[in-house]
């Protein structure tokens, strides 16, 4: 499998209210984590950074344009991988000691990473086999109903567990903007991981199903309306009851 350019790894979207959409399109789209890019006042914020096997921070400009907070929407290896370039990082408490102590085994590499994942490989000495997150211990921790204030835009922070034990979402109330993480995306959800929990996965989709939520933005696949969020919640609510 050929290697990559590190100046073409990651891929740059400019959206409405001031966000930005990055990924890394070499990666396949299961495995492929969306990190997001908001706008703030006085500051922005990046939720999540990628898989962290190019730099963020010297190949995508618009993330040293201002001072910026690296939010965890979780810790698996996908999410966290440039967070230790990024001297302010925040993460839930539950999940504070992976952030800053990360394994192939904690943080998901392990099984997940091999060449397979991806369809085409990063740039060298790029290894799968050695492939690991680095250390990014937080400046912030998080728990339920902190506010990220940028400025002008203020993001409330939702624990989410289920997924994993200090997922979380960040709502902004004035836009109905839900950064969702991967308790919910549109696209098949991962519910049974070494950290997993069903009773908080049910509990996390039914508090969510009461935010009026107008678009989201996930961990994964595409951005939907929040007409499509509560179609996918209550069907999985749904899928739920009748099992």
């Amino acid at each position: 499998m050929q290697c990559t350019r590190p100046e073409d790894w990651y891929r740059v979207r400019r959206l409405d209210d001031g966000v930005t959409f990055i990924d890394e399109p070499y990666i396949q789209e299961f495995y492929r984590c969306n990190i997001w890019h908001v706008r703030g006042g006085d500051r922005d914020m990046l939720v999540d950074s990628g898989m962290g096997v190019v730099s963020l921070r010297e190949w995508v400009p618009l993330v040293t344009e201002r001072d910026l907070i690296a939010v965890a929407s979780h810790t698996h290896f996908d999410h966290i991988g440039c967070h230790h370039e990024f001297e302010c990082r925040a993460v839930h408490s539950a999940e504070a000691d992976l952030l800053a102590n990360p394994t192939r085994e904690n943080t998901l590499a392990d099984p997940y990473v091999t060449d397979s994942i991806f369809d085409a490989l990063p740039p060298e000495p790029y290894c799968s086999k050695c492939y690991a997150v680095k250390k990014a211990p937080a400046t912030r921790i998080l728990e339920d109903g902190d506010v990220i204030n940028l400025g002008s835009r203020f993001f409330e922070v939702i624990h989410t567990p289920g997924h994993s034990p200090g997922g979380i979402a960040l709502y902004e109330k004035a836009t109905e903007i839900l950064f969702s993480g991967d308790i919910l995306y549109d696209g098949p959800l991962i519910e049974d991981t070494y950290h997993s929990n069903a009773a908080d996965y049910l509990a996390s989709m039914e508090r969510l199903l009461t935010l009026p939520v107008r678009l989201v933005h996930g961990g994964h696949f595409q951005s939907f309306s929040g007409e499509r969020y509560r179609h996918l919640i209550r069907g999985w609510l749904d899928a739920k009851q009748n099992t």
